[in-house]
């Protein structure tokens, strides 16, 4: 069955591209068996997720530019046009802070619809939607090549960084992020249809970081200290994951976990974009 896509025209030929994202039951995180995994991939524990659209791509030079030119939806900050380090309207967005991309969504609700309430994913339902229904430390299955994700594919001595993942091949280094879905064949989207989950760029997930798994929502929301959610209290670490093409391929697993500052520009933050979601309640009527 082909996956439910619908778009939005964000002016000039930009479009943003959502697919439906169907809801159910998975194990989140990873068991200690996998190579590479953390302490704060556990507990593995069960989580229902609800159905909801995501992003097919990440989000693009070219749709971030559209959005952030629409200064008279300016909610709580000004965003910069063109932001990114690598240069192209088809890569991915980058050098953006978590209250960057809060803005971003904000401003993306008002411009298409009052009932579509566009946001950053939970880590639940990101890490639901990388899966896929797999349980493998990559959607791909047990390992990941740089003919299908965008990483570093070489050792680095300096840092102790293997270029290769399990039992698969060392490959290249691209020093780059690289444009969106353009690697591999068609069959390089994950069964909902999800273009690169793995690598290119950490993307930036709604709930503040957890040491690990001991007490998280087991109902697909976000985990937020106090429920807070005050864009002001810069001094809170919420989440990014899925690595970037600056990371070794054991850091780009589905499992794998990140944090950074909420508004936090430093000079790493060139590997930070993100992608969307809203809720399919919201949008079929």
């Amino acid at each position: 069955m082909e996956n439910l896509i619908f778009g939005s025209p964000l002016g000039n030929g930009v479009e943003l591209e959502m697919v439906l994202i169907k809801g159910g039951t998975f194990t989140m995180g990873a068991p200690e068996t996998e190579e590479g995994s953390r302490n704060n991939e556990r507990p593995q524990h069960q989580v229902t997720v609800s159905t909801f659209f995501m992003g097919k791509y990440p989000i693009t030079q070219a749709q971030w530019r559209a959005v952030a030119n629409m200064q008279h939806l300016r909610v709580n900050s000004d965003l910069k046009p063109d932001p990114s380090y690598f240069k192209g309207y088809k890569l991915p967005v980058e050098k953006v802070s978590w209250n960057d991309a809060v803005e971003f969504c904000s401003r993306l609700a008002s411009y298409t619809n009052t009932k579509r309430q566009y946001r950053l994913p939970s880590e639940a339902e990101w890490e639901y939607a990388c899966r896929a229904g797999t349980t493998t430390p990559f959607h791909f299955g047990e390992t990941i090549t740089t003919d299908l994700a965008n990483y570093r594919g070489t050792d680095d001595k300096k840092n102790k960084w293997s270029g290769s993942y399990g039992r698969g091949p060392k490959g290249e280094y691209r020093n780059q992020t690289t444009p969106v879905g353009s690697l591999g064949a068609a069959n390089v989207a994950n069964a909902f249809g999800l273009y690169d989950m793995h690598g290119n760029v950490w993307e930036w997930c709604l709930d503040d970081w957890h040491d690990n798994y001991e007490g998280a929502p087991t109902d697909g929301s976000a985990w937020l200290n106090n429920n807070n959610d005050n864009l002001s209290q810069n001094n809170k670490y919420p989440l990014l994951r899925g690595g970037s093409w600056y990371n070794d391929p054991e850091v780009c697993r589905s499992a794998s976990r990140y944090r950074n500052l909420r508004a936090g520009r430093d000079v790493i933050s060139y590997y930070f974009g993100f992608r969307v979601v809203c809720g399919v309640g919201r949008i079929l009527q």
